[in-house]
């Protein structure tokens, strides 16, 4: 499903009403239907009280006033606005609600007191919101907040910016939000999809070309979404159908990266994985690996691979590798610098970079331009997959941090992915998904719980072994992310979110496929292969 911001939405209320016809007093009455159904839903039998703004937000308010009049139930309407500045469909639904016997008054404020053992439907603002809430409104805000009352918000909680989920000087925390059409990027984003509660998505007659227009250029991924990614196995497969990952990963102190690595790998379906590791560990590895395959690489002599190693990872890969996983746990040096700056260069089979292997893609780049610049000298896709720390060291001399990368988690994935040509995934809530078309994906699974050491190197190995499945980049990445969120939600169903651990991933990883895509079997014969 697409995710809207303010003037997308505002451009496909547009032309519903210009160009197809339908009136916008049609669209505000079947909003306000909407939310009066969900509020007699959850709330059957209680009092209304409806915040109204003066805009066509407080008009899809008092169109669900009506309607939940017109049932029986308890209303008042508080219009926080000047009688003479509604918008003009605000203010013939509030002129039909006045003739219906609406109670609804004009103030500057509302008392606790007038809101005790109601359900406050909140029609402030909605998505157009463009300056910080103060004085009076603020302090409702805060009122509201301070109550022991539900709200349902309309649109979006007043205070939250549609497009980036900021909280605009005070807002009101939701237990509910009844959006239309679209989901916006605000209830996705934290700290708005925080504030928004439980998201329904209701159809208020908007015409599904508009909603499915390639215009809107970010996506939500959910299971449904991920379920149609994932094709049946034909019974006469083998192994080598499904692809030969490399791990290059570990270092002394470091191996367990390399390993849950592998084993993500595995349990999402590759056919084979080798993992290349330091030489002198090779005794370490070898009694813990079982189904995976281990290369003995040159290394420093300190249990950390040497810059020497590239050309044996070519020619392993060119001979037999579809995909490979660089990063986990290898250290940063300078040979790991320039092992990783190499393979970015030289390499034919696409690369999934994360974890140690990032900080070296950023040093080894030494400027935002120079990481650009090598990242598009890369024969082959590449996916990175950072968090907001690492992908602030992506992007050296801008002056950013975690914070600002936080603060525009979707602009910072697109435009970087844009510009170096690699697929980005930055981790975190919501993981996006970025494309180099400019197209972006967010996540919709995962708890956090998976804010655990390892996680990152799971999902490493889940996005490799699906592309070497012969999935796109993209199509991996965008799978991969969902998986290793949905299988930390199996996980945590049966671990708890404090007692979950990175291992506990990838056993679940195959709850999660069977979630959205249970087996049942193909028709034909099949064979065994060892």
């Amino acid at each position: 499903m697409k995710v809207a911001t303010a003037q997308e939405m505002r451009e496909i209320d547009r032309i519903t009403i210009e160009e197809y016809g339908i009136p916008g007093p049609v669209l505000m009455e079947r909003a306000g239907l909407a939310v009066a159904r969900k509020v007699r839903e959850l709330f059957p039998g209680r009092k209304a009280v409806v915040l109204c703004g003066g805009g066509n937000n407080g008009g899809d308010g008092l169109a669900a006033a009506r309607e939940l009049f017109n049932r029986g139930d308890a209303v008042q309407v508080f219009l926080l606005a000047k009688k003479g500045s509604l918008s003009p469909d605000c203010a013939a639904q509030y002129r039909i609600a006045k003739k219906m016997g609406v109670s609804a008054a004009f103030c500057k404020t509302v008392e606790a007191e007038e809101l005790r053992d109601a359900v406050v439907i909140d029609a402030l603002f909605g998505t157009g919101l463009g300056r910080p809430v103060q004085g009076e409104l603020a302090r409702l805000l805060s009122l509201v907040n301070d109550t022991d009352v539900p709200v349902v918000a309309v649109d979006i909680p007043s205070g939250i910016s549609s497009d980036t989920g900021e909280v605009m000087g005070e807002a009101i925390a939701a237990d509910s939000t009844v959006t239309f059409g679209l989901p916006k990027r605000g209830h996705l984003l934290y700290p708005g999809a925080g504030y928004t509660g439980a998201l329904f998505i209701e159809d208020i007659g908007f015409p599904s070309s508009l909603l499915a227009s390639d215009t809107i250029s970010v996506e939500r991924i959910d299971r449904g979404a991920a379920a149609g990614m994932i094709a049946p196995r034909p019974r006469n497969s083998y192994k080598g159908d499904y692809g030969h990952v490399l791990v290059i990963a570990g270092s002394r102190g470091k191996t367990g990266a390399a390993l849950m690595t592998a084993r993500a790998c595995l349990r999402s379906g590759a056919g084979l994985v080798t993992l290349g590791i330091p030489g002198t560990l090779l005794d370490i590895f070898q009694g813990r690996a079982t189904e995976e395959m281990c290369l003995p690489l040159p290394d420093d002599g300190n249990g950390m691979l040497s810059a020497g190693a590239v050309e044996e990872i070519l020619g392993f890969s060119s001979q037999r590798t579809d995909v490979i996983a660089i990063g986990p746990g290898i250290g940063v040096s300078e040979e790991t610098l320039r092992l990783v700056a190499e393979l970015v260069k030289r390499s034919l089979a696409p690369l999934v970079i994360d974890a140690d292997g990032l900080t070296a893609l950023g040093k080894a780049g030494g400027s935002e331009k120079g990481i650009r610049g090598l990242l598009g000298s890369a024969k082959s896709p590449v996916v990175l997959t950072p968090h907001p720390g690492e992908m602030a060291r992506l992007l050296p001399g801008t002056g950013y941090g975690s914070r600002e990368v936080e603060q525009d988690r979707i602009g910072t994935a697109v435009s970087f992915a844009r510009e170096t040509g690699a697929y980005l995934v930055l981790k975190g809530v919501p993981t996006v998904t970025a494309a180099p078309e400019g197209t972006a994906f967010l996540n919709t699974s995962g708890n956090p719980g998976m804010a655990t050491g390892g996680s990152g190197d799971v999902l490493t190995g889940v996005i490799a072994s699906l592309m070497g499945q012969e999935m796109s980049p993209l199509q991996a990445a965008v799978l991969g992310v969902y998986l290793h969120g949905l299988a930390g939600d199996c996980a945590a169903a049966k671990k708890g979110e404090h007692s979950l651990i990175a291992s506990d991933i990838i056993h679940s990883l195959r709850g999660a496929f069977g979630a959205c895509f249970p087996e049942k079997g193909s028709k034909g014969g099949g064979r065994v292969d060892g």
